[in-house]
């Protein structure tokens, strides 16, 4: 039997906004049919975090959160530049697959995208797409500061060994931005503001698949309030445990095991 591969470090971002009168909701995406991974399946932002989210001046991109933070933020056993590196992943991935960009400008304020500079930042998110470096060329070009600090840890999934890829996913909660979200058209081919009440009653209906730790994180979420920033305080802080799953074969079909399970292995 081969050994299990080697899970690639991931960070997802669960976008909040609050409706007008109402609960919150977060921004569901849909992965392209043909994907490697979840195709079509909602997800949140996210992706893998890759070595140029870790440039040499890494630190002088970031607001509010150290290294050496950011290592005691998840748990304390990851050397804190690759730690921080989860953070800039997240906020890059979510630019890359929808446009939300989470970065303070030079007057220290959340980005906004204007009639002056949409086509510019539209350009940036093209060659972000083609080339992860260009994401840091782009702060450094905008003078942007990534808005790390309103960033917060609440999950730890690793993907079962018995899958042939798998993620080391850390996931991260923020409110979004007033900006508005557009699919890439490749990896992510739509989206939907949802309640987690109304997604969870969309996979019942079948009107969408989830996978397991999606479902979980959106539960976990429910769970926290009502109002994006209940909701925030309640995952804020919060222990966070690993779950990696296990999957077994329960009469032809894959049945995935949680911690804590008897028949967890």
């Amino acid at each position: 039997m081969s050994p299990p591969a080697i899970p690639a470090p991931a960070a997802t971002l669960v976008l909040l906004r609050d409706r007008a009168a109402g609960p919150a909701e977060i921004l569901m995406i849909q992965r392209h049919g043909k994907s490697k991974f979840a195709a079509g399946d909602y997800v949140f932002a996210g992706g893998k975090v890759e070595a140029d989210d870790i440039p040499d001046d890494v630190e002088r991109f970031v607001r509010g959160l150290s290294p050496e933070e950011a290592s005691a933020r998840l748990g304390g056993d990851l050397e804190p530049r690759k730690a921080l590196g989860y953070w800039v992943g997240a906020i890059r991935e979510a630019f890359e697959e929808v446009g939300i960009l989470l970065a303070y400008d030079r007057q220290g304020d959340l980005v906004r995208f204007t009639a002056e500079n949409r086509d510019r930042y539209e350009a940036h998110r093209t060659a972000c797409q083609s080339a992860n470096p260009a994401f840091f060329t782009m702060l450094r070009a905008e003078d942007l500061t990534l808005a790390t600090d309103r960033l917060t840890y609440f999950a730890h999934w690793i993907t079962p060994e018995e899958q042939p890829l798998r993620f080391d996913t850390r996931f991260f909660a923020v409110v979004a931005p007033p900006q508005e979200p557009v699919v890439d058209g490749h990896e992510i081919v739509a989206l939907r503001w949802m309640t987690p009440t109304e997604a969870l009653e969309a996979v019942q209906r079948r009107d969408i698949t989830l996978r397991l730790p999606t479902i979980k994180n959106l539960e976990l979420v429910q769970s926290g309030g009502t109002r994006a920033d209940e909701i925030l305080g309640a995952l804020r802080g919060r222990t966070v445990p690993t779950i990696r799953p296990r999957v077994l074969q329960v009469d032809g079909k894959p049945v995935p095991v949680l911690p804590g399970d008897p028949r967890w292995y």
